[in-house]
């Protein structure tokens, strides 16, 4: 199964302004909005958009080609399929009767998909319609920031399994909400709510169900609407610098500033406000 979903992984393609992008496949639901914002819903419904190998291969597929060919894409918004879940992590039943060494070899693919996540240069957005639980409430900690619909939940499940989580939960949380909260949550298993993610610092705000995406969108569109190149370095200044020392940090952020100084946008950003116009970014 392993070898033949490996085999197959990167045969469905389209082309977009000149480069290769995925396109939507048996679970994930791929779309462009307004040119520059890339919507990728899970889209495994009937499973609460649990991920299984294919779903994980897909997204290993997706965020590698965006890594290399991120081309006109600013922005890239993930939500789940439906009302019911964001993603309800691995899919128990497809792991049920696994080996050891089945095992090992599916969470070999869970681990490529999560540094593929992380690795991604553009803005990630996450759109939490439901429920967040283990592997899912890992993706969401994953993401750059998210949005939360009022009824979303999350918790870490693994140790009522007999695992921990293994696709980022210990880092991700821990630094989103602390390490006294992560440890409360991961070591309990306990669900905690939309207003908890917000209040402890893994969710930025909530919003009404049908407003979700509306608010995502916005997030989205302003982020689009800024200077790709510059956006790209900034989100690499924040997430590298926090794993650094304040100098070394620091030191990072001007490499990160002094690549965005010889760019078309920064000349164009800088007459733009002296014409007093709205700048036009290419990203160049």
């Amino acid at each position: 199964l392993l070898r033949k979903e490996q085999t197959n992984q990167f045969h469905c393609h389209w082309h977009y302004k000149g480069s290769l992008m995925p396109q939507s496949t048996d679970t994930l639901n791929v779309a462009i909005i307004d040119d520059h914002i890339l919507s990728v819903t899970l889209d495994r419904p009937e499973a609460s958009n649990a991920f299984n190998t294919q779903m994980a291969w897909d997204l290993i597929s997706l965020f590698e080609e965006l890594a290399v060919a991120p081309d006109d894409l600013r922005v890239v918004v993930i939500t789940g399929a439906g009302d019911r879940a964001f993603c309800a992590g691995g899919d128990l039943k497809e792991r049920n009767s696994m080996t050891d060494r089945e095992w090992f070899a599916q969470h070999l693919v869970y681990e490529r998909m999560v540094r593929a996540v992380v690795g991604c240069p553009l803005p990630l957005i996450g759109a939490i319609n439901g429920a967040a639980y283990g592997g899912g409430c890992e993706l969401a900690a994953a993401l750059d920031f998210i949005y939360v619909s009022e009824t979303a939940r999350f918790a870490q499940t693994e140790t009522r399994l007999g695992i921990i989580p293994g696709a980022g939960g210990t880092q991700n949380l821990a630094r989103a909400v602390g390490e006294k909260r992560a440890m409360e949550l991961i070591l309990s298993g306990a669900v905690f709510s939309a207003e908890d993610a917000v209040a402890w610092g893994l969710a930025n705000a909530i919003c009404k169900p049908d407003e979700l995406m509306d608010a995502t969108l916005r997030a989205a569109r302003a982020i689009a609407n800024n200077a790709p190149i510059a956006v790209r370095q900034a989100k690499q200044a924040i997430h590298k610098g926090l794993q650094m020392g304040l100098l070394d940090g620091m030191a990072f952020e001007i490499e990160a500033y002094n690549r965005t100084v010889s760019t078309a946008d920064r000349r164009e950003g800088v007459l733009a406000f002296n014409e007093k116009r709205k700048a036009i970014f290419k990203g160049e």
